[in-house]
């Protein structure tokens, strides 16, 4: 097994992850259904999708784990087929547990894990030291891992799976079933990962982790990349940003409307119990000219913002149904299969 500092350096290339047309089966069962996708070298990249959705096959083509039935796939320019050695020593992968022994505290399943990698003894425990600290479990580091709760086993994987500091990142998940703090940590050690140059393609079923995170999302559902692109492009997809509004005097409200109707050209939605007014925002640069109206007829304003659509609403738009929605007993079944093959 090669020494961590030997491993392939991933060559200077604008894109760590080019697939084009992926498809596996399992059964009569299309998992992945023709899968393009295209990941730009020290990014963070979203995989957006309900469980069963294909997203953990995916990402097990691409890390040469799972043979994929038709198309292609290329890490930092190698083929995952023809080249998955050299594929192999350019990636990290999490979900494979990082316990050797379940006994042993987090500093000695480290430590072994360096050794495995070619790592002298002293190395070994520096590494293991250093990334006990990165990702907080300092305190507990002589504690067995069978004593360790789900948010820091979660943490000691992805903790192992950069011991090589590889170039790309595989996180399938990483953050389903922890609690909102830890989930929060774990976001920050995400983005301290790309800032020292690696690469992040992770899997979720967390709108607000896909919208926190990532540069680029693709929305992958019953096997298909049914959406790509920013987030914003995403949201701007499913129409423009609303204005809101709340007056100060609800007896203003006619007349705020009809202000929003001659200057912004678009028909005002009101909730007279709380004074509020929405309207699509098609023309940002006419708000000026609104809220210089306002003054001059004396309409008070209580509060103003600029509400964007949501990734909810983007998905339930391209999809028809909601993230949460899509999962079924049989799609949970096909999660068992794909990490079965």
């Amino acid at each position: 097994m090669n020494h961590p500092n030997e491993r392939k350096r991933a060559p200077e290339s604008n894109w760590a992850v080019e697939a084009q047309g992926l498809v596996k089966f399992f059964g009569n069962n299309r998992a992945v259904d023709g899968v393009d996708m295209r990941v730009r070298t020290g990014t963070i990249y979203g995989v957006l999708g309900p469980n069963g959705a294909g997203k953990t096959t995916t990402i097990r083509m691409l890390s040469t784990l799972l043979k994929a039935d038709a198309g292609t796939a290329r890490i930092f320019g190698y083929d995952v087929v023809r080249e998955p050695q050299i594929v192999r020593q350019l990636i990290g992968v999490t979900g494979q547990y990082a316990s050797v022994d379940e006994t042993l505290s987090a500093t000695e399943n480290l430590v072994i894990f360096s050794r495995l990698l070619g790592l002298g003894r002293a190395e070994a425990k520096r590494k293991a030291a250093e990334l006990l600290e990165e990702f907080g479990l300092s305190e507990a580091a002589k504690r067995p891992l069978k004593k360790f709760s789900g948010g820091m086993r979660r943490r000691l994987d992805l903790a192992a799976s950069l011991i090589a500091q590889p170039p790309l990142i595989f996180l399938d998940e990483p953050t389903t079933g922890l609690d909102p703090r830890t989930r929060s940590q774990m976001w920050d050690t995400i983005r301290r990962l790309v800032n020292t140059g690696s690469t992040v393609l992770l899997t979720t079923q967390y709108l607000d982790e896909a919208d926190q995170l990532a540069d680029r999302i693709a929305v992958i559902d019953h096997g298909r990349v049914v959406a790509e692109g920013t987030v914003d492009d995403l949201k701007a997809s499913v129409g423009t940003s609303s204005l809101q509004l709340r007056v100060q005097n609800t007896g203003d409200i006619p007349n705020a409307c009809r202000a929003v109707e001659q200057i912004l050209g678009v028909q005002a939605i009101v909730s007279p119990e709380a004074g509020k007014i929405t309207a699509p925002m098609a023309h940002a640069d006419r708000v000026t000219d609104l809220l210089i109206s306002f003054r001059e007829a004396g309409i008070g304003l209580a509060e103003i913002s600029v509400q964007k659509p949501t990734l909810d609403e983007v998905f339930l738009t391209i999809t028809g149904h909601g993230v949460e929605d899509a999962s079924s007993p049989s799609d949970d079944a096909d999660d068992k299969e794909e990490m079965r093959a």
